[in-house]
């Protein structure tokens, strides 16, 4: 499946299409600059979970919660079990915490199952002088525990609210104060593997450092792409550029593209039904994020797909909600709703510590159902599972979490 028969399909003109390379033979590769072999699946660390259930993304409202390490190692450990080994992380990412969760995680696995990508990410005026630069480099190094930076990327380039800013904040980051340089030395050195950038905001920037490629020799570069961003990304966010102008420009120079966003931050995980009816007669089966991971990784400049996993389970295609009307003192609405035949989501874990459980984790052939009264979650009501763990003391016991709203 390619893009040509993917819009073809949105477009409602026929199209032919070809099993996805891999087929049964597990996880699809791609070589990079260097000859890696990359899986063409990434993990991206910028949400671990945490454990009072939500996230520790430092950008969009995370939980201040401790992060939840058992659920990080068993991500890990299962990625590269089924043949991922692109992982990717940030100094800024997960308040800070990321870089350090992630190499403890991977130190348990050979160094040879695994290639580790973090970023140069000195957005704060003082970070911009060589010395603190350089140090948030040789940081990330210490607490990823390798002495080697498989793919090490210049964090961010673009920002800036005019041309003229912009070009001068990459200046002010990279290039015054030497550290573009140093870095050169270093994968010179063989301590960087490869060296590359990732990209949000003004092409104007873009282009510029694309111009240094006959002095630094790119060895990769980070893009967001999707099938929306791929011809209307200023329609989601007038800062961004369309991903086929990127990529384009990336793909003249031969330069291998790492893929961010595939699913738009989610949002292309659940689409409309007109374009799913389109979709359809070319794999009835398919569910809308697996389209948009086919469509990134269908171009052939494509050395990794990266995805932020962080529940462990598997999102339905259909999902519905039922309303139940009851009349409980402690419902301030009256009535209830809950997942049952069509959940949002199957497998993963859930641990429950607020419901007199003590520290107790669902097991993914549990079913726990979720009822709320508009406001949040209340109660959580256990049902006996083919091989669930727990027998509550009653059946159908309900475990009251939260008193209710006044």
């Amino acid at each position: 499946m390619n893009r040509r028969a993917f819009f073809a399909a949105l477009a409602g003109q026929p199209a032919r299409t070809a099993p996805a390379s891999g087929g049964d033979s597990g996880m699809t590769m791609r070589t990079g600059t260097h000859g890696e072999r990359v899986s063409l699946l990434g993990y991206g660390a910028m949400r671990y979970p945490t454990v009072d259930g939500s996230h520790a993304n430092t950008y969009h409202g995370g939980s201040k919660a401790a992060i939840d390490i058992a659920a990080v190692q068993q991500h890990i450990d299962y990625c590269i079990a089924h043949g991922v080994n692109y992982f990717d992380t940030s100094p800024a990412y997960c308040r800070g915490e990321s870089e350090k969760v992630l190499g403890d995680a991977l130190a348990k696995h050979p160094r040879d199952k695994w290639f580790v990508a973090t970023k140069l990410s000195n957005f704060a005026p003082k970070t911009h002088p060589f010395e603190a630069s350089r140090k948030m480099y040789e940081e990330s190094r210490r607490l990823l525990r390798t002495d080697v930076i498989d793919f090490y990327l210049l964090h961010s380039i673009g920002g800036g609210p005019t041309r003229p800013k912009a070009l001068k904040l990459f200046d002010a980051r990279f290039i015054d104060n030497g550290m573009l340089d140093f870095l050169l030395k270093e994968r010179e050195a063989g301590r960087i593997r490869n060296l590359g950038f990732s990209f949000h905001g003004n092409e104007a920037v873009f282009r510029h450092a694309l111009s240094l490629h006959d002095k630094v020799h790119w060895d990769f570069v980070q893009i967001q792409l999707n099938w929306v961003d791929w011809h209307h990304a200023q329609e989601v966010n007038k800062r961004n550029v369309n991903a086929e102008t990127l990529y384009n420009l990336l793909d003249e120079r031969g330069i291998p593209v790492v893929v961010m966003e595939p699913l738009l931050g989610g949002r292309l995980a659940r689409v409309n039904e007109r374009v799913m009816r389109k979709l359809a007669p070319l794999d009835p089966a398919a569910t809308p994020a697996q389209w948009s991971f086919r469509f990134a990784g269908s171009l052939p400049r494509v050395l990794t797909v990266m995805s932020g996993m962080m529940l462990g389970c598997e999102v339905n295609r259909h999902a519905t909600f039922d309303r139940k009307n009851y009349f409980y003192p402690d419902m301030a609405k009256d009535y209830q709703i809950s997942e049952n035949g069509n959940p949002l989501c199957i497998g993963g874990g859930v641990e429950i510590t607020r419901a007199g459980l003590g520290d107790y984790c669902c097991p993914p052939t549990g079913l726990a159902k979720m009822w709320n009264n508009m406001t949040c979650p209340k109660k959580i009501l256990w049902v006996q599972g083919s091989t669930h763990g727990y027998v509550p003391p009653e059946k159908h016991q309900d475990f009251v979490l939260e008193e209710p709203a006044k």
